[in-house]
């Protein structure tokens, strides 16, 4: 298993209480840091304009900018780059900053492809919004471009939404970015299947996770495709000294309002979404389904539950806390040698 946590774009994960968390650059340098120190191995930096935890109001930080910081900040962090193609044209550019990022990091830069779903998000930033199927099949030419940038020159490209001729990109990224991506809907499995090289998702079961990993497995292979390196999955933990505590955070923070200031961003997700399984309000109080795989106790019952997740397939986990900078370090050093020590018993 690799760990991974949320960089934050805003200045709280968490969208029924006022709680907030510093996130200027000393404080993401900071937990970036100790993320390093305590054998976390990849950060996911997500790319949003407007707050999707405290509305449209609320401050959100630019991804990539962010991502250039962290890479300055550290030495053996992955960052991963969330990019939502429909928002980076031309791609020749994107493709460029890409391979800058993997210049300066010494080949620690990813990717996470997003198609998007915040209709008012792309209105309030002229950004034309596709309908569903139609981002995904956008999304999907966008990264065989990507791709053909980075590995060819001079470069040509016809497609259908993206045309290339005679273009250069030096230097070139070494190695590429990976590129990670997720989707439930059969037109983003169908798409995810042809350009990524890993596969991430939202929060779920073990039962959920083990259909989405099969699923996925059998369409790498009937497209006669490598099997994709990493299948991933967000999640929220609440790692605390005893079970009662744990439980007392999770009921403070999923205290739901419908007239709390994201609940606007969470009716726009799940209509233009396709998602295999119902959002509950409880779902909504925190992002990405994250409190589904049920990461909340003591070290102990978390690192029992991740080992499940571990032998139903899964082996990249990307986490989000309510308090960064104090509970990645709790969960670093509490609960990843609890799961490495576990694995190490039974000869994994």
């Amino acid at each position: 298993m690799r760990f991974g946590y949320w960089t934050a774009i805003t200045d709280s994960w968490l969208r029924n209480v006022d709680d907030t968390f510093a996130f200027d650059l000393p404080a993401q340098r900071q937990i970036a840091q100790d993320a390093e120190r305590v054998g976390f191995d990849i950060t996911l930096v997500p790319e949003l304009n407007l707050s999707d935890i405290k509305g449209n109001e609320g401050p959100v930080l630019d991804a990539w900018t962010l991502a250039s910081a962290l890479v300055a900040s550290t030495e053996t962090l992955e960052i991963m780059a969330a990019i939502r193609p429909i928002y980076h044209r031309p791609v020749q550019l994107a493709a460029k900053q890409a391979a800058t990022q993997q210049y300066l990091s010494n080949g620690r830069f990813s990717l996470n492809i997003v198609s998007g779903w915040w209709a008012e998000e792309a209105r309030q930033y002229g950004i034309e919004f596709p309908e569903h199927d139609d981002r995904y099949e956008f999304t999907a030419e966008y990264v065989h471009a990507l791709k053909a940038l980075w590995n060819q020159s001079p470069v040509n490209f016809d497609g259908k939404h993206i045309q290339i001729k005679d273009t250069y990109l030096e230097p070139k990224p070494q190695p590429a970015p990976h590129i990670f991506a997720g989707g439930e809907s059969e037109a983003g499995r169908a798409s995810i299947t042809t350009y990524a090289d890993s596969y991430v998702t939202h929060g779920g079961t073990v039962e959920e996770l083990r259909e989405k990993i099969e699923d996925m497995r059998g369409r790498r292979e009937r497209a006669g495709l490598e099997p994709f390196a990493n299948y991933g999955m967000a999640a929220f933990v609440i790692v605390r000294d005893t079970e009662e505590e744990a439980r007392a955070e999770y009921e403070r923070i999923t205290n739901v309002s419908e007239g709390s200031k994201g609940y606007e961003s969470y009716q726009d997700f799940i209509s233009k979404s396709q998602l295999n399984v119902n959002v509950s309000l409880e779902d909504y109080s925190v992002s990405n389904r994250g409190l589904r795989p049920n990461f909340v106790g003591t070290p102990e019952q978390v690192a029992e539950r991740i080992l499940a997740f571990e032998e139903a397939g899964l082996d990249l986990l990307l986490l989000q806390f309510g308090n960064p900078a104090e509970d990645i370090v709790r969960f670093g050093e509490q609960v990843i040698p609890l799961v490495n020590r576990e694995r190490q018993a039974v000869g994994a």
